[in-house]
């Protein structure tokens, strides 16, 4: 790559995490951990990275979504507040169209992905070689994991039987 076309990419980048910031700040309209875009993503990430994990039965599956999109928001709400606003830009870039599409590489809004299309994303983050994209997949993963293995409804299809009672 030349040098001016590394500068057009890195102005262009800078130009899109800005817009990013802006539609974050700009589209805040609750207080919770977890704002409506970035529900949205993880609703759509979580069958994926729990492939195999999820209950098989529809309405035990979609309370099982319920729940580990729940206990996401509560984790991101007890991180630093830099760590929430760092995931806050990631939602906000990944709700973009032109963003999802070009760093994602998924075309289709996030409650119409298919689960597919999100392994694939998921896949292609976790082995990038650009450590942004695969530090923004250990979050993401260090999340949905803890949230879905923190409730205890889960606990059962592992066969944890949970933690010790000492003194009884």
């Amino acid at each position: 790559m030349r040098r001016r076309g590394f500068l057009v990419a890195g102005m262009a980048g800078s130009t899109l995490l800005a817009v990013a910031g802006w539609w974050a700040v700009s589209r805040r309209a609750t207080t919770t951990a977890l704002a409506p875009d970035g529900e949205i993503i993880v609703r759509a990430i979580v069958p994926a990275m729990l492939a195999g994990a999820l209950p098989s039965g529809t309405a035990a599956r979609a309370n099982a979504i319920d729940e580990t999109v729940v206990n996401v928001a509560r984790a991101i709400g007890g991180l630093p507040p830099a760590s929430r606003v760092e995931l806050e830009r990631l939602f906000a870039l990944l709700s973009l169209p032109p963003a999802r599409r070009a760093f994602a590489n998924v075309a289709s809004p996030w409650q119409e992905a298919p689960e597919a299309e999100i392994t694939a994303f998921l896949d292609a983050w976790r082995d990038s070689g650009w450590a942004l994209k695969r530090s923004a997949y250990d979050a993401l993963h260090q999340l949905v994991i803890a949230a879905w293995y923190g409730n205890e409804a889960s606990w059962a299809r592992i066969g944890y039987p949970g933690p010790p009672v000492i003194g009884a």
